[in-house]
């Protein structure tokens, strides 16, 4: 027989019920993500990839680069820790890349034939296929947050050019002039590719996209991406990294990518959405996936990267170029830093 008084039987059973029905204190019990919670979490971040050379590049600005993606990293990475959600990393991790001068997306982004900035940006929610984009910002300062808004507070995914800088205006955004965006580095050409064509890039060129992929505690995947796009590009060119499925994707039941390149090229291969696709219908595991939709890109005629998380956790980036500035933190708590070696995985 059971000890327990029968007040404590009681009402211990009617807890039980409560929890089996989905109340407690009459609050309701959310599940999220697919499977349920989970306690992992796992963040990648990208500051873009291109024709980088170990021998051409100085001790001190590789270690600027990679004390720049640690602090992207670390602000990312904070926000999973706190219980925070995919979507809440993936913005907190490019907004401080955004801020960041090293990186060609806003402050810092490469110039355009007119000598101005434009730039571009999407987020994408993997629990709910729910997606922010726009292209040829020009006075937001931070386009990930306007992709943020344009995802939760309109109906639309995407918005253009004034139409997008309207919209940031009326959900109070923060608005700076375009010459916020250009350093001086780059109006005088230091450190920016000359004005090659795609096919023939400069010995630095970055492409010109930061990204970042998510899994928080309740396994749920999220993806952003935001670029200043090529150098000398012309005016009103859009690359892959604001359109959904190209540059930026993001679903629970496969993985979340943000992708890296010569974007022309990452269009037409519709490149994120690949990699999503290849482990959702063909059962390829997210490294073998993200590899051969590079692979495939390559034979388009285009290089770049990817850094894809599935849900447990699994991480790749691949990419074909000289080097990719990247950096993660694993399930385990483990962080990363590389940009030459081509290791896609821990």
């Amino acid at each position: 027989m059971c000890d327990l008084p029968i007040p404590v039987r009681v009402h211990s059973a009617l807890v039980v019920a409560a929890v089996l029905l989905g109340w407690a204190c009459l609050v309701p019990v959310t599940v999220q993500g697919q499977d349920g919670p989970s306690a992992e979490t796992a963040l990648v971040i990208h500051g873009g990839a291109g024709s980088l050379s170990a021998d051409e590049m100085s001790d001190d600005r590789e270690e600027a680069y990679r004390t720049a993606l640690r602090a992207a990293l670390r602000e990312g990475n904070a926000v999973l820790q706190d219980g925070g959600s995919a979507l809440d990393a993936v913005q907190a991790a490019i907004t401080t890349m955004e801020t960041d001068t090293l990186f060609n997306a806003a402050r810092g982004a490469v110039l355009t034939s007119e000598g101005t900035v434009e730039l571009d940006a999407a987020i994408m929610d993997g629990a709910t296929r729910n997606a922010g984009a726009l292209t040829g910002v020009k006075t937001v300062r931070h386009p990930i947050r306007l992709a943020r808004s344009i995802m939760e507070d309109s109906y639309h995914v995407m918005f253009a050019q004034d139409g997008a800088e309207a919209f940031a205006k009326q959900q109070g955004l923060e608005l700076v002039e375009n010459d916020y965006f250009i350093t001086e580095a780059r109006r005088s050409g230091q450190g920016q590719a000359p004005a090659d064509p795609p096919e023939a890039p400069g010995p630095d060129e970055k492409y010109g996209t930061v990204g970042a992929v998510a899994l928080d505690a309740g396994g749920n995947l999220a993806a952003g991406t935001s670029t200043g796009g090529i150098s000398d590009k012309e005016f009103g060119r859009v690359g892959d990294s604001p359109i959904i499925g190209a540059g930026t994707y993001a679903h629970n039941a496969s993985c979340a990518v943000s992708a890296t390149g010569q974007g022309e090229f990452f269009i037409r291969g519709v490149a994120a959405h690949s990699v999503a696709s290849r482990m959702r219908f063909g059962g390829l595991p997210v490294g073998t996936a993200a590899q051969r939709t590079i692979d495939e890109i390559e034979e388009l005629g285009g290089v770049g990267g990817v850094i894809a998380l599935d849900r447990e956790g699994n991480i790749a980036t691949p990419f074909s170029t000289g080097g990719m500035f990247r950096a993660y933190v694993d399930p385990d708590g483990s962080t990363t830093v590389r940009i030459f070696d081509t290791g896609a995985a821990k």
